[in-house]
């Protein structure tokens, strides 16, 4: 697929759920979340068919995320399902990495190809601050579980307010040396004020080349993560719906007040 911007659209993010076990202050609002109702939520038969759609159309890269994807119920069972679908060449989760060291190795026989994992600091008392109660000691454990069982290269994704010289920045950056890991740094991003940048070590946030698609846990197909429009599975078909986010592809992203980040996947 290309848009009318003759960028090749391959890439889909799957949101499969909006609810986490962590509560990071750039992510989670102080006064808490409205949390969808579980009608709303798009079943396992449903995402595997938007993902078929998409892979028949030409998408080859499929990120599963959330919310935090491991905690939705059963997901070895849909990362299964999702990888038996011919033509999917990049299959990848992005967690906060708190379940992973549980799942990884249902999720590495399942068919999982590697794993992202967010990590904003190695000192444990600052990441406890950072995600409301979070222990880093399960993160750690949860990389090595991918290491071991073959979910690489796993690569960590760290978010920076200011600059990836900060201190937290560059002690995630010797862990991932250390470790044998690869290391992007996202700058903090403002959706209703339209504020991103391009991520350092990867190719987020540069829209000349941006090659994705997203599907929200509640079914929207959405053509940027930096705009309001979106365009209804269960309403339009998949079909349809992917050929009008294509379509309606912006040049370059604006601003978002419809969603959050812990209900868009990032």
């Amino acid at each position: 697929m290309y848009d009318k911007f003759d960028r090749k659209i391959d890439y889909l993010r799957v949101s499969v759920t909006d609810r986490c076990n962590l509560r990071c202050r750039y992510c989670m609002p102080p006064e808490g979340i409205k949390i969808l109702p579980q009608k709303e939520i798009l079943n396992f038969d449903e995402i595997t068919g938007v993902v078929k759609s998409a892979v028949d159309k030409g998408i080859s890269k499929i990120r599963i995320t959330g919310g935090e994807p491991l905690v939705r119920r059963d997901i070895v069972t849909l990362v299964k399902m999702i990888s038996a679908i011919p033509g999917i060449k990049d299959l990848g989760v992005t967690t906060n990495g708190v379940l992973l060291g549980r799942f990884a190795p249902g999720l590495a026989e399942a068919g999982l190809m590697r794993v992202n994992v967010s990590l904003d600091t190695v000192d444990s008392l600052k990441y406890s601050e950072m995600t409301g109660g979070g222990d880093l000691s399960d993160v750690f454990r949860g990389i090595k579980a991918a290491v071991d069982n073959g979910l690489v290269p796993v690569k960590l994704n760290c978010v920076v307010k200011g600059s990836s010289k900060d201190p937290d920045a560059e002690g995630v950056a010797r862990f991932a040396r250390e470790n044998g890991l690869e290391v992007r740094f996202i700058h903090q991003m403002d959706l209703e004020s339209g504020e991103f940048s391009i991520v350092e070590g990867g190719e987020g946030g540069d829209c000349e080349i941006c090659n994705r698609l997203r599907l929200t846990a509640n079914g929207m197909i959405k053509p940027c993560l930096f705009s309001d429009v979106q365009f209804p599975v269960r309403e339009l078909g998949t079909d349809e719906a992917i050929r009008q986010a294509v379509e309606h592809k912006p040049r370059c992203g604006s601003l978002n007040s419809q969603n959050s980040f812990y209900n868009i996947g990032g």
